[in-house]
């Protein structure tokens, strides 16, 4: 979730927030509004809550379906599958395509409304369980509301994610769709890195620097890393781990990839480049070298339907831009132009 697992991707994978203010009442246990949840605790709160499959209900029919997601990612999704036009809430932290941030906010990844959410009448709710637990789940099935909170922890998973929702919102064919163009973007990356022909380049990816939580195995980045012809040094730990920066000397990565940008994307600051020149990270080789990577986050760690172009980022992040890698690949089109099946309505609350 890059966003769940830094949020949320960011959550998550993982997996950096935004403030913003909490819905009217915030669930048992939820975090309290006014502050974001930091990328350190997100990463915490995933490893050690599960996300659980969609709930068996029937599925919420296009026709009147009313849809309120609580992650980036799955709001990408019902976009991508050309269903955008269901979609009448959000996360704080849902930002594209742009047009959801007109949909009226039901608070964030630590600490939805639950009474935002009940008063949008949504007959689904799709998202990462997050830190909130099974008591979002649990609140909104005991109002009659059909819940999605699917796992997302590979490239299997979203498109089993896409595929989900596509069946859940009579837009089957947008979601063959969404799932072509990653796996064309998937058979671009892979056959450029064969043709380079070079030994895979042994890599961490990073999320945060105090403490340092890295992509570990179980991990989506860290399938993106082996699909890009690299080789996680982070074999250990759980999916996203907390070591030390002696941790990381000792492993001593040809390249680091910089996943820390405050806020979730390019535009933000590098936590990790204010510390080139600090003891113990100026004696790794890929700092004193120059190999230090940073990454288009929204959709490197963001488990949604951009992850083929987010696998494209980490293989030109390993290899560099002379890679050959075609950003012409057969794909097919998005429906609905930018993947909404209709504008987006200004959606008011009942």
């Amino acid at each position: 979730m890059a966003d769940e697992r830094r949020s949320s991707t960011r959550s998550a994978a993982g997996a950096a927030l935004l403030p913003g203010a909490a819905g009217p009442a915030l669930l048992p246990g939820a975090a309290a509004p006014g502050r974001a949840l930091s990328r350190r605790a997100a990463l915490a709160g995933l490893a050690a809550i599960g996300l659980a499959a969609c709930e068996r209900t029937a599925p919420a029919r296009a026709t009147g379906a009313r849809v309120v997601s609580l992650s980036p990612s799955t709001t990408e999704a019902v976009c991508a599958i050309g269903a955008g036009a269901t979609l009448v809430g959000r996360s704080r932290y849902c930002d594209h395509p742009p047009e959801v941030l007109g949909l009226p906010s039901v608070g964030g990844y630590a600490d939805p409304s639950i009474e935002a959410i009940i008063a949008l009448s949504p007959t689904l709710v799709v998202g990462a369980r997050g830190p909130a637990g099974p008591a979002l789940d649990e609140s909104l099935r005991a109002h009659g509301i059909a819940t999605c909170f699917p796992d997302t922890e590979s490239l299997a998973q979203i498109e089993d994610m896409l595929t989900e929702l596509g069946r859940r919102l009579d837009a089957a064919p947008g979601a063959e769709q969404a799932i072509g163009r990653i796996r064309a973007r998937r058979r671009a990356v892979e056959q450029a890195v064969a043709a380079r022909g070079a030994p895979r380049v042994r890599a961490a990816l990073l999320y945060d620097t105090s403490p340092l939580f890295v992509a570990g195995p179980g991990s989506f980045p860290d399938e993106l890393i082996r699909l890009a012809g690299g080789e996680n040094v982070i074999t250990r730990g759980g999916p996203y781990p907390s070591i030390s920066v002696e941790q990381l000397l000792v492993l001593d990565p040809d390249v680091l990839l910089d996943g820390t940008s405050s806020d979730g994307d390019m535009r933000g600051a590098s936590r990790l480049a204010e510390l080139r020149d600090a003891p113990g990270w100026r004696s790794l080789r890929a700092v004193r070298e120059g190999r230090l990577r940073p990454l288009n986050t929204e959709v490197v760690l963001r488990p949604g339907p951009r992850i083929g172009d987010g696998l494209a980022s980490v293989a030109r992040a390993l290899h560099g831009d002379a890679l050959a890698l075609s950003g012409d690949a057969a794909v097919p089109p998005s429906p609905g132009g930018a993947g909404l099946a209709a504008p987006l309505p200004k959606t008011e609350a009942p």
